[in-house]
């Protein structure tokens, strides 16, 4: 059929329809008006091929395909972004993770227990020289800083020294340890410990007082000497001689070498030995071998394997807990008879009162610890280390 006849009602209707529809028709078809006014549908090819109406689709189509590209470049682009940032996220993240991973490997390293027990220890020793309100000035709050700073960078180096050479002991002692679990090589623990060594000598040296500087460098020399495996040193093999270095840096030279540091350096008067510094000297002189004697109960595994001859070895867990408690016990008594003798009322409460206190706490605990288990065992021990805080504390209201 040539033609498709359409009613003429329809086209009243609608008189834009044949337009309309006329838009949507292919190239080769369209609609035409006869002499007699009927309107009629041709498949045959015109003449003159409606130009404008192939230009309005394409014009449609190159509209649509702009649109389609517009859609999936930013349906690209943001899937990029997406797949940029979801990285950087995660980057970030790890980056945060490395740095808190390092930190908690250098606290691990730098046995935060000792650090707190040195930096307590030297502030309370420190303000024994301390006469009256006035004394508490910059010019003391420098001093204390200073010689607290070197301490401590002293004291990391002491503690790391002891780590590397105690490497394959650790690996039964303490595994979680950067040395012995693997997190730390032994060249980072070489490069730490030599870092915090020269920090040290360096800081002693720019401040230059001679009791700081010279409780570093005794403090270096026993400290290496206890540790590093060479011919006639590595005195933590013996379990006298280590006992002794222990409690010539923490009874002697901490308490008179830093009292010095602020009695001659920092208030330049001349040095007098006063009943409170030779209190707390004596009175650390007991704690610092208990800490001595103590700190291998734990560790008696490891020292059997490595010949390390120390007293929980030679004489038992149990004993040697017991002459610890024992010790412990004994200081404070004596405590609590120098306070007695004092003559100021307040400082006679509180020593009498503090060290009574403790010493019932410290008899509490020790009966309820399990001495078979390595677990309470170094619980016991970080126990005895606050005490030690404790006592530090009430070392200034001794008079």
């Amino acid at each position: 059929m040539d033609a498709l006849r359409l009613r003429p009602s329809l086209l009243s209707a609608r008189p834009g329809a044949a337009r309309r529809r006329d838009h949507f028709l292919p190239p080769l078809c369209s609609i035409q008006r006869n002499d007699g006014g009927r309107v009629y549908f041709s498949s045959q090819r015109t003449q003159s091929p409606p130009l404008y109406h192939n230009q309005k689709l394409l014009d449609w189509k190159s509209s649509y395909c702009r649109i389609s590209r517009q859609s999936i470049s930013t349906s690209i682009n943001a899937s990029g972004q997406q797949l940029q940032s979801e990285p950087e996220a995660h980057d970030s993240a790890s980056i945060w993770r490395a740095i808190s991973s390092s930190l908690d490997a250098f606290y691990r390293f730098s046995r935060p227990h000792t650090v707190i027990g040195t930096a307590l220890s030297i502030v309370s020793v420190s303000l024994l020289a301390v006469q009256s309100l006035s004394d508490i000035s910059p010019l003391f709050l420098t001093g204390l800083l200073e010689a607290v700073v070197a301490a401590l960078f002293m004291n990391i180096y002491i503690v790391g020294l002891n780590q590397l050479f105690d490497i394959e002991i650790d690996k039964v002692n303490k595994p979680t340890l950067p040395l012995a679990s693997g997190e730390y090589t032994p060249a980072t623990g070489v490069a730490i410990v030599s870092v915090f060594a020269a920090m040290s000598f360096g800081l002693g040296w720019a401040v230059g007082s001679q009791p700081l500087f010279w409780a570093l460098f005794i403090s270096f020399i026993l400290g290496t000497a206890y540790s590093i495996n060479l011919p006639y040193l590595r005195w933590k093999r013996f379990a006298v001689v280590a006992a002794l270095c222990i409690l010539a840096v923490r009874a002697v030279i901490v308490q008179l070498a830093f009292f010095l540091h602020i009695q001659t350096f920092v208030f330049r008067r001349p040095a007098v030995f006063t009943r409170p510094l030779l209190f707390a000297t004596g009175f650390m002189t007991f704690f610092s071998v208990v800490i001595a004697l103590f700190k291998d109960i734990p560790d008696i595994e490891g020292d059997r394997i490595f010949g390390i001859r120390s007293f929980s070895v030679r004489l038992g867990q149990k004993k040697v807990f017991w002459i610890c408690v024992g010790l412990l016990e004994m200081a404070y008594s004596v405590a609590i008879l120098m306070g007695a003798t004092s003559t100021s009322l307040w400082s006679k409460a509180a020593t009498i009162a503090g060290h009574s206190i403790l010493a019932a706490i410290l008899w509490s605990s020790a009966r309820s610890v399990d001495l078979t288990s390595k677990a309470a065992i170094t619980s016991f021990y970080m126990f005895i280390w606050k005490l030690f805080y404790a006592e530090y504390l009430l070392i200034p209201l001794v008079r």
